[in-house]
């Protein structure tokens, strides 16, 4: 019961801060697309790690020091959307999962057509 509550709480989290951001990041370079890919809230509701996957890549710190520059204000956006006490307090990170998994599949698919040439 209360893994279900903390997936749902993360997901509303995930969802208000979506559209918060989606404000703080308008002057960011064009092109360059940040996405929140998951929420982990501590087991005392104090603190969210937020992670955000950045594309391309090179646009990744950009974002994120931005999003830390930014972060009294997002922090009280969200205080206000929240009807729940204490909200968490949110720390960014940049998330390389995306990353990571199109280089193993990069290199699934290598090895697939190596064993086709024999």
């Amino acid at each position: 019961m209360a893994e279900e509550r903390a997936k749902r709480f993360n997901e509303l989290i995930k969802k208000e801060l979506g559209r918060i951001i989606f404000e703080f990041l308008d002057d960011i370079k064009p092109g360059t697309l940040a996405t929140i890919t998951r929420v982990m809230t501590s087991a005392n509701l104090f603190s969210a790690n937020v992670m955000i996957s950045v594309y391309p890549p090179s646009g990744a710190k950009a974002v994120i020091n931005k999003l830390r520059r930014s972060i009294y204000q997002i922090q009280q956006a969200l205080n206000k959307k929240l009807k729940v006490r204490p909200v968490p307090k949110i720390i960014f990170k940049f998330d390389t999962n995306p990353e990571e998994a199109n280089e193993v599949e990069l290199l699934l698919e290598k090895i697939k057509n190596e064993k086709r040439q024999f």
